[in-house]
């Protein structure tokens, strides 16, 4: 496992880390504890040591599982979660210091943990970004040991832009994957980019990436692959990175023929997200051990040559770019 710095945060890394949003179950899936705990101690075993997850996953059940490994292991393993989905309605209003801290103070609860490494905004309404009050409120969690540092997951590159105004503020979570290559072209360039720990999520685009899927596949209805691919739910860049289906599967099959050999897409699709120095770790999910263990082997591969990483940027401009380029 390779390790990046994470931004003013000085910590170090693991370039390949775990997202937890289906760990133990997720998209409708009944949660297993033992599962999740397994899947957690699997990526430490690998040399994971950054956890990303969220008080809404699982009603909190990921988050609990995440604490249970972390209090269970003896390696320095870095938590990242989140805060702020609860708000129903989800509008700017919602979000206020009170409702913010006592979500903090539910997470530090419910992991068991003494303080949260990294508290982010779960991508919050646009608005929330320009409002002073809800950063210094992370301000003062900092200061009473509550957090150790706090970042934001995001939908747009402009909230990205948006929350790296203020100092409070030491890492980004954004979606970035070979579908959705925006973010390498505006927020990479940021002049204070390398202050910022750059949190890549989706990177397999909700599974178009891994080359496994086909027009016959088949979704639980309580899966958001099923019930939100125009957004119904929640913003739908969230859903197949925003893409269509349809033409993501086309995608699919051309990117096959770029990455042919024994090593699966998937593996190739983490590494090249690596292959900018700017993400400080991938953060793709895992519902099976055996998929922790093929997310780490992409941190292996040899770098992509700049004629495969042409080929990939022409895919998305031919498939995507009139698309989404505008949305996200």
């Amino acid at each position: 496992m390779k390790y990046n710095k994470f931004g003013k945060t000085g910590w170090s890394v693991s370039e390949i880390s775990l997202g937890t949003w289906q760990v133990g179950g997720g998209w409708g899936n009944l949660f297993d504890k033992k599962l999740a705990n397994q899947i957690i101690h699997a990526a430490i075993d690998q040399g994971i040591n950054f956890i990303d997850t969220a008080d809404v996953y699982d009603n909190g059940l990921s988050e609990a599982a995440v604490g249970k490994a972390i209090r269970e292991s003896l390696e320095r393993i870095f938590v990242a979660t989140k805060c702020g989905r609860q708000i129903q309605p989800h509008v700017s209003e919602g979000y206020t210091p009170k409702n913010l801290r006592a979500f903090v103070e539910a997470s530090l609860k419910n992991t068991g943990l003494e303080a949260i490494d990294l508290i982010q905004l779960h991508c919050p309404p646009t608005n929330v970004y320009g409002r002073n009050e809800i950063f210094e409120l992370f301000e003062k969690l900092k200061e009473e040991g509550k957090i150790l540092a706090m970042g934001v997951s995001v939908e747009t590159v402009d909230e990205a832009l948006a929350a790296m105004k203020y100092d409070i503020v030491s890492s980004i979570q954004v979606i970035f994957n070979m579908f959705r290559i925006k973010p390498s072209e505006t927020l990479f360039s940021h002049p204070d980019i390398e202050n910022f720990g750059i949190i890549a999520r989706v990177p397999l685009a909700s599974g178009l990436l891994t080359g496994r899927l086909t027009l016959d596949t088949v979704f639980s209805k309580e899966d958001h692959r099923q019930f939100n691919r125009k957004g119904e739910a929640f913003d739908k860049g969230e859903t197949f990175s925003g893409v269509d289906y349809k033409k993501g599967l086309l995608a699919v099959e051309e990117l096959k023929e770029i990455f042919r050999g024994n090593e699966s897409l998937a593996s190739w699709a983490i590494r090249w997200i690596l292959m900018f120095p700017q993400v400080s770790t991938v953060i793709p999910g895992a519902s099976k051990i055996d998929q922790v263990l093929s997310n780490v082997k992409a941190s292996n591969l040899q770098e992509i040559s700049s004629k495969e990483m042409e080929a990939v940027k022409n895919i998305y401009d031919k498939y995507f770019k009139a698309d989404i380029h505008h949305l996200w």
